[in-house]
């Protein structure tokens, strides 16, 4: 590595990027105008505010979001085929991976019903009121999100089953041995085991409804469905008809299809439906992981390491 210090750029200038510019120096750079940089962490949340034109010196550029669709479709990412693109992906695991529990056991525990309740309806709710232990636990895209879960489930004492891409096993710190890793040309398979669903894969064609009435009718009765990723990966009617017709037992929704949620839809009214407004990471946490993640990532860059979360273009994440 050179002793030359690296330049790099942050914008949009806003009050809220002082910890991205701390983060910037923390990871071993300087920084500097777009001009003059060799990268730019980008903490626009718009695609639109996204510069038309780089200079040719910049060589990488981080994205604020872990979904990155909204870029693709913008075209900022074929906009610049030479510049190395990276997501936030896996920074904001942790926040999501409790949004997503949260979510389980209070469907699981029966917990919009004990909301609603105005009475004492003890022997209305015992039939109902289930654990996770003993459950399996099908965890659709096992990347960041999914490996922050998988330790939170296992002291709860909850089989899993992990789905990726390539099939191969997932492990790191907390994940149990037990864990099964299927790929996810194979999930089809996976259905008739599965107890609950957790959706945290990335929005892509090729995931588009990928839990659909299909999918659906192969659950149990006392199936949750919970969706952290992004709305587009369960064929939305279809949901509504499952929890309508007690197919299966109930659905904890932060992201939907359309998004916002419209006034009125039948998912704010069916009491087996959780909707939290797409906040499981909201701004007060999201900052401070997005710039944990800048300074990681400027530490690489500057010592020409390999960057975290980088973006494919062909896999559209």
């Amino acid at each position: 590595m050179s002793d030359t210090v690296v330049p790099i750029a942050v914008g949009p200038v806003r009050p809220e990027p002082t910890l991205l510019l701390k983060a910037v120096g923390e990871g071993g750079a300087e920084v500097t105008d777009l001009a003059d940089a060799r990268a730019l962490i980008w903490a626009g949340t718009s695609p639109g505010e996204f510069p038309d034109q780089l200079p040719a010196s910049i060589e990488w550029v981080q994205l604020p979001a872990a979904g990155v669709e909204d870029w693709f479709t913008a075209g900022i990412i074929a906009r610049h085929p030479n510049v190395r693109f990276t997501s936030a992906a896996g920074a904001f695991a942790n926040s999501v991976a409790e949004h997503a529990l949260m979510l389980l056991l209070a469907g699981v525990r029966y917990l919009p019903e004990h909301l609603r309740a105005a009475s004492w309806r003890q022997q209305d709710f015992f039939p109902h009121v289930g654990s996770l232990r003993g459950k399996t636990v099908t965890i659709v895209g096992a990347g960041g999100i999914g490996r922050a879960l998988i330790p939170m489930l296992a002291p709860l004492g909850a089989q899993v089953i992990a789905v990726n891409r390539s099939g191969r096993p997932v492990t790191g710190p907390g994940i149990p041995d037990s864990v099964e890793t299927v790929p996810a040309d194979q999930l089809g398979k996976v259905w008739s085991r599965t107890d609950h669903v957790v959706i945290a894969a990335p929005a892509t064609a090729a995931t588009q409804h990928l839990l659909g009435a299909e999918e659906l009718a192969r659950l149990k009765p006392s199936s949750w469905v919970i969706n952290v990723a992004r709305g587009s990966l369960i064929d939305t009617d279809a949901l509504v008809a499952a929890l309508a017709s007690g197919a299966i037992a109930g659905a904890g929704l932060d992201v939907t299809e359309p998004e916002p949620l419209p006034d009125g839809h039948p998912l704010w009214v069916l009491p087996n439906a959780i909707v939290t407004p797409h906040d499981s990471n909201p701004p007060q946490l999201r900052l401070a992981a997005f710039a944990d993640h800048v300074a990681a990532n400027v530490s690489r860059f500057v010592a020409g390491r390999e960057l975290l979360a980088p973006i494919d273009p062909e896999r559209g994440y």
